[in-house]
């Protein structure tokens, strides 16, 4: 069923980062609800469906931004540094990318009187770890709500937990230990082991990013994890065991990262967000196993050299 807005024509989204892990989950999801889908990105999304619209550009390309943007009904931002351990070591392109380029979004979406502004952020917003990657999400946060105090500009504020599965690479934590034990036998873990994470498959993270268009999650923060927490450790023995235990793991205490946390990323914060949960959900197991699928065909198909370097 397509959805339609005024005098029945299909409403548009648009979603920048749309090439990526996450964003082409989303887009996939937007097109089955028979959304127009706009992806915008640095590079051509390998995942362009044909009824969806490729845009090359850069964030900080305020012109361009405005330019895609317009005529958009519902505006998601995916793009910038996603991941925790680059913005520790890059924290002015973190700034430059997720809190200026966040704000030409904005701009643009503003301008086009969009109507919602859906934002990609992060659990770690509510802690005292995440380094500059949390405060450039914090930060963002604020811009956000205070667009729509100043200017009408609804939102909804996504706080993702630990997401895996499909179309992931090496920025990715469960994607290396699943390719470090396919190609290695050994996954190195840079801590004790008994860090929880609340893992959530990124399908069921895009089907729960749309669902969030519907009324009662306007501007509201929404946490988007899994279902179960579950110790790290824990997930390295069940791929072990999927391997057939040909696999050695190796915890690495000192090589901690500092900006993770252990057992939960909350510290006192007077802003509260909900989470948003499915009763049908991919079991973590079977998550796994599709990665597994996925990373043996990439091997197989384009050899192991794809592999040897962070892409």
């Amino acid at each position: 069923m397509k959805r339609m807005g005024k005098k029945g024509q299909k409403r548009t989204a648009i979603v920048f980062g749309g090439s990526g892990f996450l964003g082409s989950h989303v887009c996939d999801v937007l097109s089955e609800r028979g959304f127009g889908v706009k992806v915008f990105d640095r590079t051509p999304s390998p995942y362009l469906q044909k009824d969806q619209t490729m845009i090359i550009g850069d964030v900080l390309d305020r012109q361009k931004v405005m330019k895609a943007v317009a005529g958009c009904d519902y505006v998601y931002n995916f793009a910038g540094v996603s991941d925790l351990n680059e913005a520790t070591t890059k924290p002015l392109d973190t700034i430059r990318f997720n809190v200026e380029g966040n704000a030409h979004i904005l701009d643009a979406a503003v301008g086009a009187k969009a109507k919602r502004f859906i934002f990609a952020s992060t659990i770690y917003v509510y802690s005292e770890k995440g380094g500059f990657y949390r405060c450039s999400k914090q930060a963002s946060e604020l811009y956000i709500e205070e667009c729509q105090r100043q200017y009408g500009l609804d939102f909804t504020i996504l706080r993702y937990g630990t997401v895996y599965g499909l179309r992931a690479d090496q920025r990715n934590s469960v994607y290396r230990y699943l390719l470090e034990a396919v190609t290695k036998g050994v996954i190195e873990y840079p801590g004790s082991g008994d860090e929880v994470r609340d893992y959530i498959n990124v399908r069921d993270a895009a089907r729960l990013s749309v669902d969030i268009l519907g009324e009662p999650y306007r501007n509201q923060h929404i946490i988007l994890s899994g279902a179960h927490p579950v110790k790290s450790k824990n997930m390295m023995m069940m791929i072990r065991e999927m391997l057939d235990k040909k696999v050695r793991i190796k915890f690495q205490v000192k090589k901690k990262i500092a900006a993770h946390y252990e057992l939960t990323p909350y510290s006192f914060a007077p802003k509260i967000g909900y989470k948003l949960t499915d009763r049908l959900y991919v079991d973590i197991g079977q998550g796994l196993l599709e990665c597994l699928h996925e990373i043996y065909g990439d091997l197989k198909t384009k050899g192991a050299d794809r592999h040897a370097d962070p892409l």
